[in-house]
């Protein structure tokens, strides 16, 4: 099938596609990303700010500075990271805030740019801040490694024939709007996740288990906390959880990438 899609695609789209090819740190992982980052990022501030109206920061003063404390220690340690290997371009435009919400959900994602958002009702699932830093650095994996982005090209590719974003916002607003929150996971309603593909979320496994044990956080915590989201009853109804699919191949895949992850453990 994709063949077949390949080939009905016109010679110019294809070039382009070419072009577009870019490789995710760390992984090496060769992904096609047709759109301007700085583009995603300005359409992701306006999508953060519209919720942050909607759901303003949580008045729990104790949390959402350990919130903010997980986070900025993550936030530092990818920038170092991508500074120190000369890659530190894949993240100009982010300007990191992260902020608890009051609901009940088991959620928490991170928009291009570096707008993360944890709602306080995966808290009980996180238990400490190891447990906060595999959610916080698994959502940060998302977005560095710009899935959303390879999403989003994937589906304007599919729906719109490729043409330029700045075009489809001009002709297509509201089409182009529903693209980009299909693409980063907030379906039909801000802050309503819809799932990522096995392989993006194999790969922020991965990716946040690495920048969670940079930060100096223990990366063999992830364990523990998939159990618990799989294990209790309250949380088969999370978002959090059906949008990121915990099975035994799944929690199998971490433990075999702890090994890697715990080279970067400086605690």
């Amino acid at each position: 099938m994709k063949k077949i899609y390949l080939m009905l695609l016109s010679p110019v789209v294809l070039l382009i596609i070419g072009q577009s090819c870019t490789t995710v740190p760390l992984t090496g992982r060769k992904q096609v990303n047709l759109l301007p980052e700085s583009e995603l990022i300005a359409m992701g501030l306006t999508n953060y700010s519209d919720f942050i109206k909607e759901n303003p920061p949580s008045s729990d003063a104790v949390n959402s500075a350990i919130v903010k404390e997980v986070g900025n220690n993550i936030a530092a340690a990818v920038q170092k990271y991508f500074t120190d290997n000369r890659i530190e371009s894949r993240l100009q435009g982010y300007s990191w805030e992260f902020n608890l919400v009051d609901n009940k959900e088991a959620n928490a994602w991170c928009m291009p740019g570096g707008k993360v958002v944890v709602y306080k009702g995966i808290l009980p699932y996180t238990s400490d801040r190891n447990g906060l830093a595999v959610v916080i650095s698994h959502e940060i994996a998302h977005a560095v490694a710009r899935h959303g982005n390879e999403r989003m090209s994937q589906q304007l590719l599919a729906q719109l024939g490729g043409i330029a974003l700045s075009e489809a916002l001009k002709t297509k607003p509201e089409e182009t709007r529903s693209i980009f929150l299909m693409a980063y996971g907030l379906g039909s309603q801000v802050g309503v996740l819809l799932p990522y593909s096995r392989k993006h979320e194999l790969e922020a496994d991965r990716l946040g288990l690495i920048f969670m044990a940079m930060a100096g956080y223990d990366p063999q915590t992830a364990i523990s906390f998939w159990e618990k989201m799989t294990s209790s009853g309250g949380a088969r109804t999370s978002e959090f959880l059906s949008t990121h699919p915990s099975d035994e191949t799944r929690i199998t895949k971490i433990r075999e990438a702890i090994p890697e992850a715990m080279k970067y453990y400086k605690h």
